[in-house]
């Protein structure tokens, strides 16, 4: 059986999805852009700046879904422009410190909004019974 799971915390769905899908002891997480929830706009800067974005929305979901960063354990990151791959990569290794999740990395046409970049997550829950 399958939770929906959303939070004011990380911007809400712009389209006919959920912003994360729980079944079992996992949880799907719909992707990501630079978005403030409190302001509803792309924050300010580059890639740098939007990844960090992307990063903290995640975890809010994660967060009311009730796993967090440390139990991802696969990212799909878009990047408008694979040019962007080292400064996103900085980012995101600050994020996810020590046993980071698998991760594969595309360079997407257009992504929603015109984002520098998007990413998708899928988590395990701490204490299910295949963890």
């Amino acid at each position: 059986m399958k939770q929906i799971i959303s939070t004011m915390d990380a911007p809400q769905a712009i389209g006919p999805y959920s912003q994360a899908v729980r079944v079992g002891s996992f949880v799907f997480l719909s992707g990501q852009i630079p978005i403030d929830p409190s302001t509803g706009n792309f924050v300010e800067g580059g890639v740098a700046e939007q990844t960090e974005q992307v990063l903290k929305n995640i975890s809010a979901v994660l967060s009311a879904s009730g796993t967090s960063l440390e139990n991802v354990v696969k990212t799909t990151v878009f990047l408008a422009d694979m040019n962007d791959f080292v400064a996103m990569n900085e980012v995101y290794a600050r994020f996810f410190k020590e046993n980071p999740p698998a991760r594969a990395t595309v360079q997407a046409a257009r992504l929603p909004r015109d984002a520098r970049v998007e990413i998708e997550a899928i988590a395990e829950l701490p204490g299910t019974p295949s963890s």
